[in-house]
């Protein structure tokens, strides 16, 4: 038997899984990392995230031992990842953090973009044709500058700049510096259609092209694990290094989504909409594109701010913090919960609207309206908000999954259905899928995910997709009238 090593390395822990060739989990690992919050900061110290890599590795290593008394390191065929991205991880010339890394999450660069649209001929417009995402201070293009600027002696250090956690740890198994073209769309200093660095954006901004690192697709092999990183690891000197993903990127492959049609529909706290198609989506709010890499064509993922946290809202004000009760709350009104209709912009929105300011709101109230019609009303709104995005797309969709906390709710996943009007196919495993797609790259083995999948499918009932077919017309009538309100 032959195994693959996944790892994803993420914000607020570090995870591993040793998958088999059948797309079984044989062993999983897991070590919490630490947010460091300054202000307006967002950082991570990278050798923590090494620190947990070797600790996780070690685990999974002795529970395979357990599994499989015969079990050897030398099984591992290879070693593959997925990571947070739009990160600023600066190394020096022995691959050592110069400093923390500067998260996705922090936007302290504000300024500096604005110079980088000056700079660069055609501004913002074209910055974005050319990168297929806006011009803020949340990339990492622009945070190099800052990092220049305020601290030029840690800056003077910079041998090797990183935009992906998860390429600091392939950085310290083989000293190699690389990059996968998804993880690296979101640097602000790619040309997406090309998938290569952009000579003309790195000298507006000031920044040596050298620094990046060299970019890959994500099934390629591109090192081996070093004798030194082995003997902290406990993985077998000279086992395969494959690039690996951004965790976008990652989600969207393991979803099945790889042409247009296909749609993936993400309820975490927030959530978002991932598709596949030939081009960037360069005019659509809040839109962030990736180049695939392991498929022709681009990742298309647009987030909504509103969608778990409306769930647990809802649970909170009429369940007292019960799901169970907020189930049958929900599940005992009927479609279109008897006329009340929520606006579930409960913390500003981006998509389908931009607008950071418009809260949520609730219309069509009675004396008859139950706290059941308002719970489900809520998850209603969500429901249609997620319509109204989907309508933004030019692809009819041939198939939509969902996966996220979201998902759970039974009742809310047969109002998707419904509102959307077309089958949902809802995957009960989705936290093991993205390691799995992982290793079906090592293991060439494309149909590894649908093999293992465990799926229940929502279908929608004619019956209510009228009903909503009235309720949605209502519904796009609020965030025009109640927008202008305070």
């Amino acid at each position: 038997m032959r195994y693959v090593a996944a790892f994803d390395s993420g914000t607020t822990a570090l995870k591993g899984a040793l998958v088999a060739e059948d797309g079984q989990i044989v062993a999983s690992a897991s070590s919490d990392l630490t947010l460091i919050i300054n202000r307006d900061f967002r950082e991570q110290d990278p050798h923590e995230w090494w620190q947990a890599f070797c600790k996780v590795s070690q685990a999974m290593l002795a529970q395979a031992q357990e599994y499989d008394p015969g079990f050897s390191a030398m099984q591992i065929a290879g070693i593959i990842f997925s990571g947070q991205m739009q990160d600023v991880i600066a190394l020096d010339a022995k691959f050592q953090p110069v400093c923390n890394a500067i998260l996705y999450s922090d936007g302290r660069a504000d300024a500096e973009a604005e110079q980088l649209g000056n700079a660069y001929q055609g501004g913002a417009a074209r910055f974005l044709e050319t990168v297929g995402n806006r011009l803020e201070g949340c990339l990492p293009l622009p945070k190099l500058m800052w990092l220049r600027d305020h601290e030029p002696d840690l800056f003077a250090r910079v041998h090797h700049v990183l935009i992906s956690s998860k390429d600091y740890l392939i950085a310290q198994l083989t000293g190699t510096c690389i990059g996968d073209v998804a993880a690296c769309s979101t640097a602000g200093a790619m040309n997406i259609r090309e998938g290569q660095w952009n000579t003309e954006l790195c000298e507006a901004a000031g920044i040596d092209i050298a620094v990046l690192p060299e970019l890959h697709k994500p099934q390629d092999r591109i090192g081996a694990v070093t004798a030194a990183a082995a003997a902290l690891t406990g993985f077998a000197t000279g086992t395969a290094v494959y690039v690996g993903i951004g965790d976008a990127g990652a989600t969207t492959f393991a979803s099945g989504v790889a042409q247009p049609g296909q749609y993936n529909i993400n309820i975490g706290t927030s959530g978002w909409i991932a598709t596949v198609s030939p081009d960037p989506f360069a005019n659509k709010p809040g839109a962030a594109n990736l180049k695939f890499g392991v498929a022709s064509g681009f990742v298309n993922a647009v987030p909504f701010l509103n969608a778990g946290d409306v769930h647990k809202w809802v649970t909170g004000v009429f369940a007292g913090g019960d799901y169970a009760e907020a189930h049958q709350l929900i599940a005992s009104s009927t479609p279109g919960a008897n006329g009340v209709l929520c606006l579930p912009y409960l913390v500003g929105e981006r998509f389908p609207v931009m607008n950071a300011t418009i809260r949520g709101a609730y219309v069509g109230i009675t004396p008859d309206t139950t706290q059941a019609d308002m719970a489900r009303a809520a998850l209603e709104g969500v429901a249609f908000s997620i319509r109204q995005g989907m309508e933004s797309f030019a692809a009819a969709p041939v198939s939509i999954s969902l996966i996220g906390g979201g998902a759970r709710e039974s009742a809310w996943c047969q109002i998707l259905a419904d509102v959307l009007a077309h089958p949902i196919d809802v995957y009960a495993n989705a936290d093991i899928l993205p390691a799995v797609a992982l290793a079906s790259l090592v293991f060439r083995h494309p149909d590894l995910v649908e093999n293992i999948a465990e799926t229940t499918t929502y279908v929608p009932s004619p019956a209510a997709v009228r009903a909503y077919d009235e309720c949605y017309v209502r519904f796009l009538k609020l965030y025009p009238t109640l927008r202008n309100m305070r």
